[in-house]
């Protein structure tokens, strides 16, 4: 039976851990580490939170294996990786932390103390700052990436979730999950510049990559508030499946998490049509794209998996096991080249 769990950064009640469970979690540890096959080039990675485990897994996107797993305390949730791939931002709820990782390295460069619920993380085009929305304090932290000093905060609605930049760096778009809204924030001087009302619950957000839109998951109202961000107004709303959590762009569609459905709705970006609604784990939650748009891949939460969907036939192709309680609730694709 699916246990039923908020959204907020409180941990859901523990619950024995099963067979299958244990031997993902033995299967990241032998894997971890474990170099790309021989003579191939280094596939783009996945940097997955596993929240109940307390581990950062790093996934070969090309081989589909897991080929590291790092050590986050606090209940890791939200992560970022820089556009350029160097680093991954991972938020800790109950440690009240940012954990900066060296991603090439796969190793852990620092952990700052930001205090309150940190939940979304977002990072600056340019690598730094990261952004992170503080759900108990209302408020987004800037953190510089290399020095992990505290640059400044500012103000949300309440309880902020996911965050988003868009391309050009100017904009930071926070869904205030308990105020119905999203804020848009100035990020050259950290100030607030307004809000936009959206369904009920907003959670997760995503700006497309030209900069003009946001998708914002409603988790109350079940449906996506599409937002033209220059113009400040709301375009469309789109129905989706039960509980969506997140929201993923490629070749024209947008694919989001359906919590309580364990589905990912597909719908046309254009036309906002729905498409598909594709069966994946127990409580999808995190989801991500390739840079090429030919595959989404979805972190779900009970199913300890990572589903791969290929975009153009719009079904899952390949399960792969993760340590327990995937999350993944951010942008989490790493670039190697």
């Amino acid at each position: 039976m699916r246990r039923p769990r908020p959204e907020a950064p409180a941990l859901p009640s523990p619950r024995p851990p099963a067979p299958r469970r244990a031997a993902a979690a033995l299967l990241a540890v032998l894997l971890a580490g474990a170099p790309p096959a021989a003579g191939a080039a280094r596939a783009d990675e996945a940097f997955v939170t596993s929240q109940p485990a307390e581990t950062l897994s790093v996934v070969d996107l090309a081989s589909r294996r897991v080929v590291a797993t790092l050590a986050i305390a606090g209940k890791p949730a939200g992560i970022a990786v820089s556009p350029d791939g160097r680093r991954a931002f991972v938020t800790s709820p109950d440690g009240k932390a940012l954990t900066i990782v060296d991603a090439a390295a796969r190793r852990v460069e620092r952990r700052v103390e930001v205090g309150g619920g940190p939940l979304g993380v977002a990072v600056h085009p340019s690598g730094s700052p990261a952004y992170v929305a503080d759900w108990y304090r209302h408020r987004v932290v800037a953190v510089d990436a290399a020095s992990g000093r505290i640059t400044g905060e500012v103000e949300t609605g309440d309880s902020p979730s996911g965050l988003a930049v868009t391309p050009d760096g100017a904009l930071l778009v926070s869904a205030d999950r308990d105020s119905d809204q999203i804020s848009l924030i100035d990020t050259a001087s950290l100030t607030r510049l307004g809000t936009i009302a959206t369904g009920k619950r907003p959670f997760g957000v995503t700006i497309d990559a030209g900069g003009r839109r946001a998708y914002v998951a409603n988790v109350a109202s079940n449906d996506i508030t599409v937002v033209d961000l220059a113009a400040r107004t709301v375009v469309a709303t789109v129905a989706v499946g039960e509980r969506p959590y997140a929201v993923a762009l490629a070749g024209g569609l947008g694919f989001t998490t359906d919590q309580y459905a364990g589905t990912v709705t597909v719908f046309d970006l254009a036309t906002f049509a729905k498409k598909a609604a594709i069966p994946v784990g127990d409580y999808p939650e995190g989801i991500d794209a390739s840079r090429d748009g030919s595959e989404v891949y979805v972190a779900s939460w009970e199913a300890n998996t990572l589903s791969v969907i290929d975009t153009a036939t719009l079904k899952v192709v390949k399960e792969i096991d993760m340590a327990d309680g995937p999350r993944a609730f951010g942008l989490f694709v790493r670039r190697t080249d």
